[in-house]
């Protein structure tokens, strides 16, 4: 992807809707990626530490995040802090640099009462939210300077702990399904049991 257009058109396809957190964390992401000097994560040359949660407006933030970056759950270099905040830490496993960024609160309490906002709050989905409130507020996020609404850290050196992929899978003795070793543990006659018959 070459541009912010090119990105944007790739995150609103994976996202499912328009709303004006992904297109934060995408900018966010862009710019965690521009202040180390680094592309996007092909493998696991980047590892996200994203300080959202569950349950709150934050959420579309990740999508965002995880389409700039390449960081996903999939490749397991996204992880979330449940922190509910609107701020990551973007690390460069090659190097150990690494960025926080988050949204400037005054930039995010404007946010917060917000006309969209203002719909999410009566119980309306974010697809359903009148373009005419959305689309304005989406190009602001896309055409605004990154100094206007992130906060962006200084680079700094963290310590990485590289682990190697697990590729070794058994069966479990009472459901039959392939399980990888590192969640098999042993019962009190010596067969292997996965995590969900465990309980």
């Amino acid at each position: 992807m070459d541009s912010l257009s090119d990105y944007m058109k790739v995150a609103l396809e994976f996202h499912g809707h328009k709303c004006p957190a992904m297109p934060m964390g995408l900018r966010a992401g862009l710019a965690a990626m521009e202040a180390l000097g680094v592309e996007r994560s092909k493998d696991k040359e980047l590892m996200l530490f994203s300080e959202t949660g569950n349950g709150h407006a934050a959420g579309c933030f990740l999508d965002g995040l995880m389409t700039a970056t390449g960081c996903t759950y999939g490749k397991g270099n996204a992880e979330k802090l449940h922190y509910h905040k609107m701020a990551f830490t973007l690390i460069d496993t090659r190097t150990g640099q690494a960025v926080r960024v988050s949204i400037k609160p005054d930039f995010m309490e404007k946010a917060l009462s917000s006309p969209f906002i203002e719909k999410r709050k009566k119980g309306v989905l974010p697809q359903d939210v009148e373009p005419e409130i959305t689309d304005p507020q989406v190009e602001r996020i896309l055409n605004l300077p990154a100094d206007k609404f992130l906060e962006i850290g200084p680079v700094h050196r963290v310590q990485i702990e590289k682990k190697k992929g697990i590729f070794d899978a058994r069966p479990c003795i009472r459901c039959g399904e392939l399980t990888f070793i590192d969640k098999l543990e042993t019962d009190g006659d010596g067969n292997l049991v996965c995590v969900s018959c465990r309980k």
